[in-house]
């Protein structure tokens, strides 16, 4: 069963608590604090691996938990970082948050992806002696880690697509040039699933793509095609399958211009792709059949005539293919879409929940989970950056919450991992 379209949900680990805890030694008075920090939540990373081709796995195991942090420890030492939890997909998934559809990554390189962070460890009492505080008892919680529901949306790496009405033999020219197998028979739709196929050309490689029948509709949801358009988007170079013979009554000219607008009417980036037009089933047309949408290709596209059960004309079209790639763009990558700070404002304005909590005399804590994206994303260094981080912590309620919890003028606030001194 192919999949390409799935909904999961990960969660990061949450960071560990800091520690409280004081020197305990014979003969030394006043040992001090000495509370570890605690061990930063496990990350949630995705990996792409070339022995997956679908994602149908992930219809079954929806949900994704990184490990927590383990909490500080005394004599200062840090809690056991949590291990990290690997997402094996498909090479070419784009990683969306399922609720903005915003592009978080695109899983089409080598390297794992980090899509969800853990936690910081929180502080240990350590960090918080000063020579007016010197003996803190309490410590800071572990920071929570992220949180997303995600759309895992495949769409596959090809250099060439292959695109038809059903049954005009795409199946059959993958499997004459190529190692790829699918099932081929004399029926529309034979193909369910997209199916690669890898070409040499002397020292050169390319990818094919027998991308399943497209049909008259199918970029408004109609038949198989709808499904597996966005497949071709990757593609640089368009191979268009034509069934020159029209033995099973069609007409290969309308055929033709009604794919094109499918395309078109899909993506017009799509519909721009270098296109090369192969006349299939040759060998059971007619030359009149053969010249007559020669002449209707005309010199808008390079033309083909081709037998892809004979193999007729195949090697001329591959030849042709390896040579157009050489100077095409590489695969499409798709860039990440990060928020902006107006836009992180607004998702939360609805979610802001807040606790103010006085820790000790002059040291305040603010926990927001809200606030996280928006704190990473603020410059403090930069005036601007720092008055939208004010107006923020202003317009939420949390400046008005402190008031009335009584901080006092140049008392310590702690919101995550950055600390400031309240100036009313």
């Amino acid at each position: 069963m192919f999949a390409d379209i799935v909904k999961i949900s990960v969660k990061a680990g949450n960071g560990g608590n800091g520690a409280v805890s004081f020197h305990r030694e014979k003969y030394v008075a006043s040992g001090g604090p000495d509370g570890g920090d605690g061990g930063k939540g496990g990350d949630v990373l995705f990996v792409a691996d070339d022995n997956l081709s679908t994602l149908i796995d992930f219809r079954y195991k929806r949900k994704y938990i990184a490990e927590d942090g383990k909490k500080g420890e005394q004599k200062r030492r840090t809690g056991k970082s949590a291990p990290d939890t690997i997402i094996k997909v498909p090479r070419g998934t784009l990683v969306k948050d399922a609720e903005t559809g915003r592009l978080i990554a695109d899983i089409s390189g080598n390297e794992p992806v980090i899509v969800a962070h853990g936690g910081k460890g929180g502080k240990g009492n350590m960090n918080f002696a000063t020579p007016r505080r010197q003996t803190p008892r309490f410590a800071k919680p572990g920071f929570p880690g992220d949180k997303y529901e995600l759309t895992l949306e495949l769409k596959l790496l090809a250099d060439v697509g292959l695109v038809g009405f059903p049954n005009v033999g795409k199946s059959s020219l993958i499997s004459a040039v190529s190692a790829a197998k699918p099932e081929i028979a004399n029926y529309h739709f034979t193909t369910l699933t997209p199916v690669l196929g890898v070409i040499k050309v002397d020292e050169k490689s390319f990818v094919m793509a027998d991308i399943p029948g497209l049909i008259e509709g199918a970029s408004g949801g109609a038949g198989l095609g709808h499904n597996f358009l966005r497949h071709v988007e990757r593609c640089r170079l368009i191979v268009h399958v034509v069934d020159v013979s029209g033995i099973e009554g069609r007409f290969p000219k309308d055929d033709f211009a009604k794919i094109n607008y499918e395309l078109e009417q899909f993506s017009i980036e799509l519909s721009g792709l270098p296109q090369i037009v192969a006349a299939n089933k040759s060998d059971i047309a007619t030359e009149e059949q053969i010249a007559d949408f020669c002449s209707f290709i005309g010199k808008k596209y390079p033309f083909f005539v081709i037998s892809a059960a004979t193999k007729k004309g195949t090697a001329d079209l591959i030849n042709h293919i390896a040579a157009v790639l050489d100077d095409l763009p590489p695969v499409k990558l798709y860039q990440a879409e990060p928020l902006s700070l107006e836009e992180l404002d607004s998702k939360d304005t609805k979610k802001r929940v807040f606790a103010v909590n006085k820790l000790d005399d002059g040291f305040y804590e603010v926990h927001a989970e809200w606030l996280a994206p928006i704190l990473a994303m603020v410059n403090m260094e930069d005036y601007e950056s720092l008055q939208y981080f004010q107006r923020v912590l202003r317009s939420s309620g949390i400046i008005d919450a402190l008031e009335a919890a009584g901080i006092q003028e140049n008392d310590t606030v702690s919101v995550f991992d950055f600390e400031f001194e309240f100036i009313n």
